[in-house]
């Protein structure tokens, strides 16, 4: 992947000034910007100031999910950059400043990151049903912004389909269209966003409200893997990662609401 980095930008840098380079990549001057890492900052700063409104429901400080969410954001960024030099030590040597540039939060960063945000909140002695309540809507807007980001980068695209919409791409038979997966997912966070803010004002039990956006958003990223293009064209795999993931997060949130059930 080096490689072909290194090779795509200089000739890259012939296009014309302050508009795409290539999908997912603008210039403006002599700085290049990711579409999806513009998204997702976006996102992050959007879902931190939701954060603000959700702590307050969720009777919490707001100082404190705001320190939290900003952890949350640092951890990432460094796990995903750590994991992402340990897998290829040499070509960070060679340019460190491109491999620095690439998109890296992998599925194994996710479980790092979730891992170290549970010891933070252990340490800080917070109530973990109140903050995963109040997270939820801001995961929401967070999934909603990347899901945009994929679109616009042409990355994770949909299987072809006889509908009108959606993208419109060579194929064997002529042109065709793929499903905007991307899109689904984006507008689904946000009526789910739009849900779980409901919930949350209506002050249910702590836990409610994490546990439904678990389910629900597995349940969302499930079925929408169903018609995205698979992870691996000629593997035998019986689910991607997106899947399992999925698949995790919906166990985990029927498991939450069945033992809340179980306490009232």
């Amino acid at each position: 992947m080096l490689e072909e980095v290194s090779e795509l930008l200089p000739a890259t840098m012939m296009l014309q000034p302050a508009m795409l380079l290539v999908r997912g990549v603008l210039r403006v001057g002599m700085v290049r910007v990711s579409v999806y890492g513009l998204c997702a900052a976006v996102g992050l700063v959007a879902a931190l100031w939701l954060s603000q409104k959700t702590a307050k429901l969720v009777g919490l400080g707001a100082e404190q999910l705001w320190d939290a969410g900003w952890f949350a954001v640092t951890a990432a960024f460094v796990i995903s950059r750590v994991l992402l030099i340990v897998d290829d030590v040499h070509g960070f040597l060679r340019l460190p400043l491109v491999m620095l540039m690439l998109p890296s939060f992998t599925y194994g960063g996710m479980v790092l990151t979730v891992l170290a945000m549970a010891a933070y909140v252990a340490g800080k002695q917070l109530p973990l049903l109140r903050v995963l309540d109040a997270w939820a809507p801001c995961a929401a807007v967070v999934a909603a912004a990347l899901s945009m980001g994929r679109y616009f980068e042409g990355t994770e695209q949909g299987m072809p389909t006889r509908l009108p919409w959606g993208p419109v791409v060579p194929g064997s038979a002529g042109l065709m269209h793929l499903h905007p997966v991307q899109m689904y997912a984006a507008v689904s966070a946000v009526l789910l966003m739009v849900v779980l803010m409901l919930m949350l004002e209506r002050r249910l039990r702590a836990g409610v409200v994490a546990g439904v956006a678990l389910a629900a958003g597995g349940a969302v990223t499930f079925l929408l893997d169903m018609i995205t293009q698979p992870f691996e064209m000629s593997g035998h795999a019986w689910l991607d990662p997106a899947q399992w993931i999925a698949l995790g997060a919906m166990v985990a949130g029927t498991l939450m609401l069945t033992f809340l059930k179980e306490l009232a």
